[in-house]
């Protein structure tokens, strides 16, 4: 009999267990600016969230771009440097988490011996471009 109250009772616990607990979070960024001190801005419009991977060989380069939606990056893998003109040069590496400046004009190169693995989260909106070619 003691057995089937000792699993009666861990059965009733579980669904507290379950409910009041929660895998551990790492916040990576928590930010009100971009790298390069612009204030986080969102484009007018109905919200839309692009999520995608960018993947770059060694020596492979953007050109000059900019983005008209905030944009959240993740280094999965690899190395890329960043120019932003005046401001200067940035390097991210594996395990960096950034937001990228938007609406500055910046250009990308994978200055790493393997590929660069990155991921992209754009908070735009419908009819917005995330990323527009500056060349």
């Amino acid at each position: 009999m003691k057995p089937l109250l000792l699993s009666a009772l861990i059965l009733a616990a579980s669904p507290v267990i379950a409910r009041d607990t929660y895998p551990p979070v790492e916040v990576l960024l928590q930010t009100e600016t971009s790298v390069i001190g612009e204030p986080l801005e969102y484009p007018e419009g109905t919200p839309q969230i692009t999520m995608a991977i960018v993947t770059m060989k060694p020596g492979q380069k953007t050109g000059w771009h900019r983005h008209e939606a905030p944009l959240a990056a993740y280094i999965l893998e690899g190395e890329i440097t960043v120019d932003y003109g005046d401001v200067g040069r940035k390097t991210y590496n594996e395990g960096d988490a950034l937001i990228e400046a938007f609406r500055s004009p910046h250009a990308g190169e994978n200055t790493g011996d393997g590929i660069v693995r990155i991921l992209a989260v754009f908070a735009g909106a419908d009819g917005v471009s995330n990323t527009v070619t500056d060349e």
